[in-house]
């Protein structure tokens, strides 16, 4: 970093969900691409945070949650990509045989013995415990699985996306969450 500059720290972006005209969520888009949908009619305002956005002729709430007005046609379903990235949100950056903050990913079936790279097979460790594993099944090793990995759910490429718990407003339209 130049001399003479200083770190500027900010708050994280505001984040909305968007929900289909039936209340199916659809995305997450940030705060100020929600007040567009907003503003040029498209959207409606279901929840809102405590703080708004100002221009000269207008005030908008923050939104948190909106819904569209007309209904989009999604023609697939989603399904969460398998990366490290979403495997540490689904463990919630906690390895899966002790606990500690995680730091790795860890087939249980290792690869070189015929594992395969599916949910089902891959959870988060730390290095201590992926270590320790090595080359090795969970049972060879002496070690335990604190759950049962699985495929995250419908919406689970929202907990995903987001790398982080969603806004608590949010849980009243995901009821498949996770």
């Amino acid at each position: 970093m130049a001399l003479g500059r200083r770190l500027v720290r900010s708050r994280p972006m505001a984040q909305a969900l968007v929900l289909n005209a039936t209340y199916e969520p659809l995305s997450v888009v940030s705060a100020r691409r929600a007040v567009v949908l907003l503003v040029r009619n498209k959207a409606e305002l279901i929840e809102s945070k405590d703080r708004t956005f100002r221009s000269e002729k207008l005030s908008v709430p923050v939104p948190s949650v909106i819904r569209l007005l007309r209904y989009v046609r999604v023609p697939y379903r989603r399904r969460v990509p398998l990366n490290r990235r979403a495997v540490f949100a689904r463990d919630a950056h906690t390895c899966q045989y002790c606990a500690a903050p995680a730091e790795n990913i860890d087939h249980i079936v290792p690869r070189s013995r015929g594992g395969s790279h599916t949910w089902e097979n891959v959870v988060a460790a730390c290095r201590r415990c992926n270590t320790k594993k090595g080359d090795r099944t969970p049972g060879e090793a002496s070690m335990r699985l604190r759950r049962s990995p699985r495929a995250p759910r419908e919406h689970g490429w929202l907990l995903v996306g987001l790398g982080a718990p969603p806004d608590p407003t949010w849980w009243a339209y995901l009821p498949a969450a996770g």
